[in-house]
Order: structure tokens, then C-alpha cells, then sequence
């Protein structure tokens, strides 16, 4: 169930968000929806990979685990990596559209919306949303930058995608990850810019995708790659555990 109201400092002068990162409120989740707006973040730490939603459209997502249900970056203590994917950052809040009178028409403008059955939303838990005397706290000012940064992205994903299908740097990736002997995991499902084609690409195409604003995407996407080698640390580290070796032990 969901309760999702307009935000505001009258109604909602009292609420409160629970800004801990924990399974209970659904981050235990093996990849998440990410928007060009944080690529620049996100290939930092996780893998970019491409995907095909059930309408055929295409798109992004950060691998964050192996296994269904396993965020290796998720532990008792939190989120272990620099920056958490601003779907999962935006918990309880959400952009919704809100007519609004302008220049004798109505316009879609969007605005800040929170569900208030979330169980991060509290009276007496968490970080404040607004100030005493009305104003918005410094976490709801940052949660107004996140939900930016996504309806933001919702724009920019499908010219993006456009962009990289007309230079031909789209293609399907298989990736074989080998744990020990007896754990082995292959991706196949996924698509990634392919790296031959992107090193290919001749002074027209390059132009023109440099004059879109997503040839520096598409690098990040490609480098990205690299932090699969990442997840195999974490995922070889988190196996330790279960076990009962020490941490640091060969």
C-alpha cells in the first residue's frame, strides 16, 4: 500500500525520513535503474550495463550483486560504497506532476510528492524535513537535488540510447565470473557500448555524438566495466565471511 501526498511544510511540518541505508527498506537488491545524470558517479564504483525493459526500450542499470536479493555494498553497518544509485538514495520521496495556473493556461509542473506509508517516514525517527520556522532542512534540499537528477535522467535516457544506436556502439556482452570451483556466474542478457566500436568510430560520428552530449557517457559506460572485478572481491570476501575466515586471511 501507498500513501503518496504533495509535500509540504504545513501539513508535514513534524515528518521525519530514516536515511540509513538497510534491507528492511528495500536495498538488498542485485541491480538498480541508473540515469546518465550519475553516470559520472556511478562508473566509479559499479558496472554499467544495458538492458531491455518488457517493452523492448532500452535501459540502464548498475550491478550491485551476483546472487537474486544480494547488494554486496549492503551490510549490518550500511552502504559501503561513495555514492548510492539516486533511485535507491530517494526512499520515500517521489516526483509527481501538479497542474499549475501560468499565463492564462495550465501547466505540468513537477513537484516533490512522499509516501506516507513508507516505513523510513517518522514522527520521531530520522532526519527533519523542514526547519522550525517553515524552511526545508539540508536533507530535503538534497533530496529535492536527487529527484532532479532523475527526472532529469528520464530525459536524457531515450535521446541517449538514440545516440549510441545511430554510432553503432550498442552490443551484447557476456560475462563469465568465476568464484571457485563450484560457483560460476554468466551474464548474458546484458548489452554494453562495445569498446572495437567505440575506438572505431569515425570524425562524422564522433562529432556527432560529442555535439549530443553523451560521447564522455558512453566512455564512462565502457570504463565501467572495470568494477566487475570489484564485485568478485566483494563477493570473494563476502563468501569468506559466511564461512568463518578471518578477514585478511589468503
Amino acid at each position: 500500500m501507498t500513501n503518496k501526498v504533495l509535500l509540504n511544510n504545513v501539513d508535514h511540518s513534524d515528518l521525519r525520513v530514516i536515511a540509513r541505508r538497510a534491507a528492511e527498506f528495500g536495498d538488498s537488491v542485485n541491480q538498480v535503474l541508473v540515469f546518465p545524470t550519475e553516470f559520472d558517479d556511478i562508473q566509479r564504483e559499479y558496472p554499467i550495463f544495458f538492458r531491455r525493459d518488457p517493452s523492448g526500450a532500452l535501459q540502464s542499470i548498475a550491478l550491485l550483486g551476483l546472487d537474486r536479493d544480494e547488494n554486496l555494498f549492503l551490510d549490518e553497518h550500511g552502504w559501503q560504497g561513495r555514492y548510492v544509485p539516486a533511485v535507491l538514495q530517494r526512499g520515500p520521496f517521489l516526483i509527481g506532476l501538479q497542474e499549475r495556473a501560468a499565463e492564462g493556461d495550465t501547466k505540468q509542473e513537477p513537484m516533490i510528492h512522499i509516501d506516507l506509508d513508507d516505513p523510513r517516514v517518522s514522527k520521531s525517527e530520522g532526519l527533519p524535513l523542514f526547519l522550525p520556522h517553515g524552511g526545508n532542512a539540508p536533507y530535503l534540499n538534497h533530496m529535492a537535488g536527487v529527484l532532479r537528477a532523475i527526472y532529469a535522467g528520464i530525459e536524457a535516457t531515450a535521446p541517449m540510447f538514440a545516440a549510441f544506436e545511430e554510432a553503432g556502439l550498442i552490443e551484447p556482452v557476456s560475462v563469465e565470473i568465476e568464484i571457485d570451483d563450484a560457483r560460476k556466474y554468466v551474464l548474458s542478457d546484458f548489452l554494453t557500448i562495445g569498446r572495437a566500436a567505440l575506438a572505431a568510430l569515425d570524425g562524422e560520428r564522433l562529432e556527432r555524438l560529442n555535439r549530443s552530449g553523451f560521447l564522455g557517457v558512453a566512455f564512462m559506460v565502457a570504463s565501467s566495466m572495470g568494477n566487475v572485478n570489484r564485485l568478485i572481491e566483494l563477493k570473494n570476501r563476502k563468501q569468506r565471511a559466511d564461512q568463518g575466515v578471518p578477514a585478511g586471511t589468503a
